[in-house]
């Protein structure tokens, strides 16, 4: 019967697509990358979505988030994907937790329960909690490395992160996955090298902080607060949605 999928369908087949359906999976993060990822993962039919994130969407993520235009600014960003995921598949499962992942939140989820994780949250703190756990229960996870202060998106690469070169952020992962005993971690990132972000006050959020009311995290907490596009960040998402549906469906190895 037609529908909605129908021309995934025609690629993968309807195995995969029901493969698709029964799948349940979450996403760390709602931002520029993770909310591409979510998008993508709707549009491909996965069956159960879980959105993690406790940031409302601001001004300045209207560039880049998919889940961020002048009507959604002061919403939280797993409600307003929840909205989205429902307008393309009424179907989907979702699950929203307004949580902010680190080891003092993890155990709000059982990771037992996913199919796959995609960590798409910008603390090393939390990346490797989330590593540990989705280790620990035989979840498979791909980590997003740095995506901000970039502009070329063609530079992406999915590889192991002790394969990993140039991006700042995959450095200290293998540092911090090599004194943990990680062995293998698979990670989407770019070898191209941060630009330094313009020093203009008059359009800095540390002099000029526009987050939304009950905003959890602001910018002006964080160490950086880095320049980005709309196109390198939702290049990442796309890319990590892709391997998920790939390693779901075993696409990669001519299974149909």
């Amino acid at each position: 019967m037609l529908n909605q999928f129908s021309r995934t369908e025609l690629v993968f087949g309807k195995y995969a697509m029901n493969i698709l359906e029964k799948s349940r999976v979450a996403v760390f993060g709602i931002g520029g990358v993770g909310g591409y990822t979510v998008e993508a993962l709707a549009r491909s039919g996965v069956g159960s979505l879980d959105l993690i994130d406790n940031d409302k969407v601001c001004l300045t993520n209207i560039n880049r988030q998919i889940v961020a235009t002048r009507k959604t600014i002061g919403k939280y960003k797993v409600d307003v994907a929840e909205e989205r995921i429902h307008d393309i598949n009424p179907e989907c499962i979702v699950r929203t937790y307004k949580t902010f992942y680190m080891p003092d939140t993890k155990d709000q989820f059982d990771f037992t329960q996913y199919d796959y994780i995609v960590d798409a949250i910008d603390t090393v703190t939390g990346k490797l909690e989330l590593v540990m756990n989705a280790k620990a229960s035989g979840t498979p996870i791909i980590c997003s490395m740095g995506a901000g202060n970039k502009v070329n998106a063609t530079a992406f690469e999915v590889a192991d992160i002790f394969e990993t070169s140039v991006c700042p952020l995959a450095r200290v992962m293998r540092y911090e996955c090599r004194r943990r005993g990680i062995k293998k971690l698979k990670v989407v990132y770019s070898k191209e090298k941060p630009i330094r972000p313009v020093e203009d006050m008059a359009i800095s959020c540390r002099q000029h902080c526009i987050c939304p009311p009950g905003t959890a995290r602001k910018c002006t907490e964080r160490r950086d607060i880095p320049g980005s596009t709309a196109f390198v960040p939702s290049v990442a998402g796309l890319i990590i949605a892709g391997e998920v549906i790939k390693d779901l469906t075993g696409f990669d190895r001519g299974d149909r």
